[in-house]
């Protein structure tokens, strides 16, 4: 069985993660983790990183940020 060789264009790649097709997809998964969290969590608009876009969840009241120290709420919500 022969090998198969795949050698990715970076620029390309790069190009890729910060079209607007991903920065859709990024928004969506954001909203699906905000809403597993509850209350008082917030998504702050992507924002393109040096090669990929980024988008943020965050624990915005006194306590969402509380409920989150304790239990991870955040962090459990990504992992399910």
């Amino acid at each position: 069985m022969a090998k198969v060789k795949i050698q990715l264009n970076s620029a390309e790649v790069e190009k890729l993660l910060k079209s607007s097709e991903i920065e859709s997809v990024l928004s969506e998964v954001a909203e699906n983790v905000r809403d597993k969290c509850g209350n008082g969590y917030k998504t702050a608009k992507a924002y393109k990183g040096r090669h990929r876009l980024n988008i943020e969840v965050f624990a915005d009241t006194y306590s969402a940020k509380r409920d989150n120290a304790r239990n991870n709420t955040l962090l459990k919500a990504v992992k399910t």
